[in-house]
C-alpha cells in the first residue's frame, strides 16, 4: 500500500484520493469493460457461425438443383429448422425401444423430405442429400444457440455468463467449422473419418456378390485363416448408416454365430496419433445407444464374446472428409481382426461389422480405389494449403 502511495506522489491525502478514486472505478467499470470485450468476441464468433450456417444451407440447395425455385428455398429453409425430441426416460424400463420409434420417424421424414424435392434423383443421391441436410442442420442449430446466448448475455448483462460461453466458444467453433466441411463433403457422397468402419469392410468384401440383410445394410459371406466371416457395413457410397444392430441380431438367430467384432473410428486424447488402432472388448459403436443395446442384448442371451477395433481420431475429424492417415491404418485394423479371429476355432462363424457412416464409401473394391485416389488428392491440397499459409504468415 505504502509502496503504491508512494508512486502515487507520496503519502498526502491527495494521494489517498486519486488511490480511492481509482479503486472505486475499476470496482465498478472494469468488469463492464472485461464484458465489453467479452461480447466482441463472442459477437463475432456468432455471426461466422450464422455465415457458415448461410453457407451449408446452399450447398445442399446447389446438390439439390442448380436453379432452386423460391419454393424449394422455403422449403429447405424449414427444413433447415427440423428437430427431434428425445423420448422420456424418467422410467427406464421400454426407453430403447421408445428411442428407436423416434428415431425411425426422424429417418422416414429425412426420406419423404428428399422424394418430394427431388423425385427423379436416384437412391445414391438422394442418401447423400439426407446427410448432407443432417449435417447443415447441425451447423444451423449450433449457429441458433450461439447467438441465443450472446442476445442473453447482452440483455442480463452477465459477466460471468460471458465468461463461461467465452471459454467454450473455441471447441464449439472447431466442431461447427468440421460440422460444415463434413455437410459439404456428405451431400457430394465423399468419404469423412467416420466411414472408417465401412471402408476396411468393403475391402474385405471384395469385388463378390453381397446381399441386403437389413434395410441399408448390406452382408457378404467370406473365409480367413480358416473361420467363416459375415462382413457387414451399411450400403454406399450415398451417406448411410442403416441398423446394423438389427441386421447382427437378424443373422444371429439363423446361424450358429461364435464371435462379433466391430470396427469404428473412436474419439482420440489430446496427444494421441490420429489413426493409431486400438484393440478391446464391447461394441465399438456410437450414436443414441439403439443399435447397439440390440448387440449386447443377443450377444449376453447367446453368452457370445465381443471385439472391438477402432481407429482413432479426434471429433473434428469423424465428421470432417478423410485424411490419410485415417485411410491408411487400414492394414493395421485387419492384423487387429486376424489377431481376434485366431482367438476363436477355425470353422467357427463370426460377425465383422464395419460400423459408421459410408458416405462415399461404395460396395466394392473398384469403388474403393476411386475413393482411396481422392483421398490423396484431398491431402495433397491441404498440405498445399497449409503450406502457402506458412508463407503469408512469414
Amino acid at each position: 500500500m505504502n509502496m503504491l502511495l508512494f508512486q502515487l506522489g507520496g503519502d498526502s491525502w491527495i494521494s489517498w484520493i486519486v488511490f480511492i478514486l481509482f479503486f472505486v472505478i475499476m470496482f465498478f467499470f472494469y468488469p463492464r469493460l472485461m464484458l465489453s470485450q467479452i461480447m466482441w468476441k463472442i459477437e463475432r464468433v456468432a455471426s461466422e457461425l450464422e455465415v457458415l450456417s448461410d453457407q451449408a444451407k446452399s450447398i445442399v440447395k446447389k446438390e439439390i438443383s442448380k436453379k432452386p425455385t423460391k419454393k424449394l428455398n422455403d422449403s429447405i429453409d424449414r427444413f433447415f429448422e427440423f428437430f427431434m425430441i428425445q423420448p422420456i426416460s424418467l422410467d427406464p424400463y421400454g426407453v430403447v425401444k421408445k428411442l428407436d420409434h423416434v428415431i425411425k420417424n426422424e429417418k422416414q421424414r429425412f426420406v419423404y423430405f428428399t422424394d418430394q424435392i427431388m423425385p427423379s434423383a436416384d437412391k445414391e443421391k438422394k442418401a447423400a442429400i439426407q446427410m448432407g441436410l443432417a449435417g447443415g442442420i447441425t451447423v444451423h442449430t449450433i449457429a441458433k444457440i450461439v447467438r441465443h446466448y450472446v442476445e442473453l448475455i447482452r440483455k442480463e448483462k452477465s459477466y460471468q455468463m460471458a465468461m463461461i460461453i467465452h471459454m467454450q466458444l473455441p471447441m464449439v467453433e472447431r466442431l461447427a467449422k468440421a460440422m460444415f466441411k463434413g455437410t459439404k463433403a456428405m451431400s457430394t457422397a465423399k468419404p469423412i473419418g467416420d466411414g472408417i468402419g465401412p471402408l476396411v469392410v468393403t475391402h474385405l468384401m471384395g469385388n463378390g456378390k453381397f446381399h441386403e440383410v437389413e434395410k441399408d445394410i448390406i452382408m457378404k459371406r467370406s473365409t480367413m485363416n480358416g473361420r467363416n466371416l459375415f462382413l457387414m457395413k451399411a450400403t454406399g457410397p450415398g451417406g448411410r448408416i442403416g441398423y446394423p444392430g438389427k441386421a447382427v441380431e437378424k443373422v444371429i438367430k439363423n446361424n450358429k454365430i461364435s464371435k462379433i467384432v466391430t470396427i469404428d473410428a473412436a474419439a482420440k486424447l489430446e496427444g494421441e496419433k490420429t489413426g493409431s488402432v486400438a484393440e478391446g472388448v464391447g461394441v465399438a459403436m456410437g450414436g443414441p445407444g439403439v443399435e447397439r443395446s440390440y448387440i449386447e442384448d443377443i450377444a449376453v442371451t447367446k453368452n457370445l464374446p465381443l471385439d472391438s477395433i477402432v481407429v482413432k481420431m479426434s471429433q473434428e475429424e469423424a465428421i470432417m472428409p478423410m485424411r490419410k492417415a485415417i485411410k491408411d491404418a487400414i492394414p493395421k485394423v485387419k492384423e487387429a481382426l486376424m489377431r481376434s479371429i485366431e482367438r476363436s476355432k477355425k470353422g467357427d462363424n463370426i460377425i465383422v461389422v464395419g460400423v459408421g457412416n459410408s458416405s462415399g464409401v461404395g460396395n466394392s473394391e473398384k469403388d474403393i480405389k476411386k475413393l482411396e485416389k481422392w483421398i490423396e488428392s484431398y491431402e495433397k491440397d491441404l498440405l498445399a494449403k497449409k503450406r502457402r499459409r506458412k508463407i503469408n504468415l512469414t
